[in-house]
């Protein structure tokens, strides 16, 4: 294992655009590797994508190995499976960095499996045992009512996939690094892809909100969300939902919150009839500015939030919608 060193961070990017949860890596990776005193690297994968090193140089990365071939413009399991083994087993990296997003919960097992190493999936927090150079890495474990920290001492790499809008990010304008091309020769993939169909709907992009105005089960029904939608819409928000809401059909999966949906990091974060379980607080505890409304005044939620409002949502956010149009 003496011979594996640094941070290896895999930069999603999808028709040449860099995803934010690469840009999130760098920034955990950076730290990382300032305490461990080894480099940050980052592996691109796709084709005519070379240009988008600058940015990862920006937000952390000292060096970026590229793997461009029109066969990668779209992800493939196949061939990304194979480029990432096998630039792993080119570069030797101690620790290994990769989103969970659709992309990264398909592609990282296959890789840990590939490699005989281990895999903590859907992480939460990451630190590093700089004496015994472990990675340790925390996610919910037990349906969320415990935190788990994780450790793989035996094999290299150590593999982790962490959530999106969790970690920081590190911009440094102007800054630059390396750029290397791999050289990993082709296989023939199973699969091709033929046509990428893109769904019409608007996406719900609450990792990227800066506020966010949520309502749990306490909100009562689909017409109770409307005034969450009104807050939502003076704020300048998005709007979210506890598990307990989208199981009661009170709005859609893509506004869920928490350890089964979304995690977020908002400016602000207005729960709204959300009781504070552990489930749901793993997706939005983070967030700079908590703010509760709830009946129930003993609510676990306001042990977490910055400020608490007891009283009923229907009276609380009509008079807040009121007070804030008045500005």
């Amino acid at each position: 294992m003496e011979n594996y060193r640094g941070v290896l961070v895999f930069a999603e990017q999808r028709e040449g655009n860099l995803q934010n949860v690469a840009l999130e890596l760098l920034g955990e990776a950076r730290k990382i590797a300032n305490k461990l005193n080894v480099e940050v690297s980052a592996l691109l994968v796709g084709h005519k994508i070379e240009k988008l090193a600058d940015a990862l140089f920006e937000y952390g990365a000292d060096k970026v190995y590229v793997v461009d071939d029109k066969d990668y413009n779209y992800y493939s399991t196949d061939h990304y499976a194979h480029v990432f083994t096998e630039a792993i087993k080119q570069l030797k990296p101690e620790i290994v960095l990769i989103g969970a997003t659709s992309i990264g919960r398909d592609l990282a097992p296959r890789v840990s499996a590939r490699l005989g190493t281990g895999l903590t999936a859907d992480c939460t927090s990451l630190d590093v045992d700089v004496e015994k150079r472990l990675l340790l890495q925390t996610r919910p474990a037990f349906g969320g009512n415990v935190m788990a920290t994780i450790i793989c001492p035996n094999h290299r790499p150590q593999m982790a996939t962490v959530r999106p809008g969790v970690m920081e990010k590190n911009y440094e304008k102007g800054r630059t690094g390396k750029v290397e091309k791999l050289n990993i020769p082709k296989i023939e993939s199973k699969v091709k892809v033929l046509n990428v169909v893109k769904e019409a709907k608007k996406a719900v992009s609450l990792s990227e909100a800066k506020v966010i105005v949520a309502g749990g089960r306490g909100v009562g029904s689909k017409e109770g969300f409307k005034l969450i939608e009104e807050l939502a819409k003076v704020l300048g928000g998005e709007v979210g939902a506890s598990r307990a809401a989208v199981e009661a059909g009170y709005i859609t999966k893509d506004h869920q919150v928490g350890q089964t949906g979304q995690t977020v990091k908002p400016e602000l974060y207005i729960a709204c009839g959300i009781s504070g379980a552990i489930q749901h607080l793993a997706g939005m505890q983070s967030s700079r500015t908590i703010i509760a409304i709830n009946k129930d005044p003993n609510a676990p939620i306001f042990k977490v939030c910055d400020y608490g409002i007891v009283g009923e949502i229907k009276e609380v956010i009509p008079a807040l919608i009121e007070e804030l149009k008045n500005k």
